[in-house]
């Protein structure tokens, strides 16, 4: 018998015992209970929980988003006309607030002419027509 003859068998014979040697292994990779957590490498694992935010009041006064402040009153008059398309508007000085801004007022004109200091620029003085009542409104 040549000498390649008889390699052939073992050859094929290995070849067997390691596909079966393989298939537990194989089996496992199906297996759904597979952890692939290394807990000796990565430490202890803490289940981290997202933290405990308190709700904090709102300021009041406080001028919303959406809300006119101008410069001056005659500003504030301006844009009313302008509002109203009337005569005497004109250009306005004013901005539209664009998140909620703490206020204190300053004085009070009429209903919708009001004086505020914005709080978290104390040296400016502005004018708005939003009605501030004294208290905040009560939440429904």
């Amino acid at each position: 018998m040549p000498l390649h003859s008889v390699h052939t068998p073992l050859r094929l014979l290995a070849a067997v015992v390691l596909s079966l040697a393989s298939l537990p292994a194989w089996a496992q990779v199906k297996d759904d209970s597979i952890s692939f957590d290394a807990p000796g490498l990565l430490g202890k694992r803490t289940d981290r929980k997202s933290p405990d935010v308190k709700s904090s009041p709102q300021a009041w006064p406080r001028l919303d988003p959406g809300a006119a402040i101008c410069r001056s009153a005659d500003d504030l008059a301006r844009l009313a006309a302008n509002r109203a398309r009337t005569e005497g508007g004109g250009r306005a000085d004013c901005q539209i607030v664009q998140v909620p801004t703490a206020v204190s007022v300053v004085d009070r004109m009429a209903p919708g002419r009001t004086q505020v200091r914005l709080t978290d620029r104390p040296t400016t003085v502005v004018w708005t027509d939003v009605w501030l009542p004294e208290k905040a409104p009560t939440k429904r």
